[in-house]
């Protein structure tokens, strides 16, 4: 197979821990070419038919570190097998604008994840399409309604912006704080600004649980621990990961998301669970895949590529 990657420059990319870096390198070890293109690279064109490019250059894996090899040459996006999108959040203007070009290609070309399943998939409010499993949770610039909200959820609340991620923007609010209304003022931009408010939930301080989802179904899950005075697990301001199992509970609440996701075309995917409850849900560019392989002792990205191998062997490989 011919597959994509629109994705940052591979300069950054760390190989310990970047979940793309785990697709290309599974891809590779299977006998795939792995290309590269960066988010504003992509073309659309229009005039009869409908068509998208984009200038690709070859990846490679040497001394452990993603490359880019030879020149870039232009290629027409449809006549790939696969594109996955890879650009790390937040889904800003261009991310979007990306989505919408790559329309041209459903249909045609499998993308993960599906371009309108993107959009429509915003990873704070998603979560709100699951109310059973959700924590109580508001989302308004109203500042009044925030602070009445903090006060009804016993007095202490989580703040998040709706476009942050990697655990930036996210700040605990108390009623007995006297920055609250400072923090409020923040993130809402004066209450100009739509911010997302949920109930502090005490489980956070032993770790929120990062469960993976290949099309609708469990791959596996990894626990990030806040550091010390901490309030955030992400690994990517200083979290620690162990491994996990999930409960009963849990596995019920995998098992009716995936449904939903699935019919989204939101193939690859992390939730995030804090005691129980859906807190998030990772559509864009979700990590922990290299970690879970670490504790299960295999390369859980094989699973993916193969997963798109038996995709792309079916007519019309996209969700429609």
């Amino acid at each position: 197979m011919r597959l994509l990657f629109v994705m940052d420059p591979v300069s950054g990319i760390v190989a310990e821990k970047d979940t793309s870096f785990g697709f290309i390198e599974a891809a590779l070890a299977l006998g795939h070419e792995c290309l590269h293109c960066l988010i504003h690279q992509l073309e659309r064109r229009s005039g009869g038919t409908s068509e998208v490019f984009a200038p690709v250059t070859r990846l490679a894996i040497e001394s452990g570190r993603l490359v880019m090899v030879g020149s870039s040459v232009r290629a027409n996006v449809a006549e790939l097998d696969a594109v996955f999108i890879r650009k790390d959040p937040p889904f800003d203007a261009a991310y979007a604008y990306a989505t919408q070009l790559l329309e041209g290609v459903r249909g045609q070309t499998l993308v993960v994840n599906d371009p309108r399943g993107l959009r429509d998939a915003n990873e704070k409010l998603y979560a709100l399409e699951f109310p059973r499993w959700t924590p109580r949770t508001i989302v308004t610039a109203d500042r009044d309604a925030l602070h009445r909200f903090v006060a009804e959820v016993g007095g202490r609340a989580v703040l998040k912006p709706l476009s942050g991620a990697g655990g930036f923007g996210v700040l605990s609010v108390s009623a007995s704080d006297t920055n609250a209304r400072a923090i409020v003022d923040l993130l809402t931009n004066e209450g100009r600004q739509l911010a997302v408010l949920q109930e502090y939930l005490p489980a956070v301080s032993r770790g929120d649980k990062r469960v993976l989802l290949l099309d609708g179904k469990l791959l596996g899950a990894i626990l990030r621990v806040p550091a010390e005075g901490e309030l955030r697990a992400n690994i990517h301001v200083g979290g620690s990961v162990e491994p996990t199992e999930l409960d009963a509970h849990e596995r019920a609440l995998v098992a009716d998301v995936g449904q939903r996701l699935r019919a989204d075309g939101l193939y690859f995917v992390g939730l995030d669970l804090i005691g129980g409850k859906l807190t998030e849900v990772n559509v864009t560019s979700p990590t922990g895949i290299r970690e879970l392989s670490t504790f299960l002792g295999r390369r859980v990205s094989d699973d993916v590529i193969r997963w798109v191998e038996s995709r792309c062997a079916t007519p019309l490989g996209v969700a429609t």
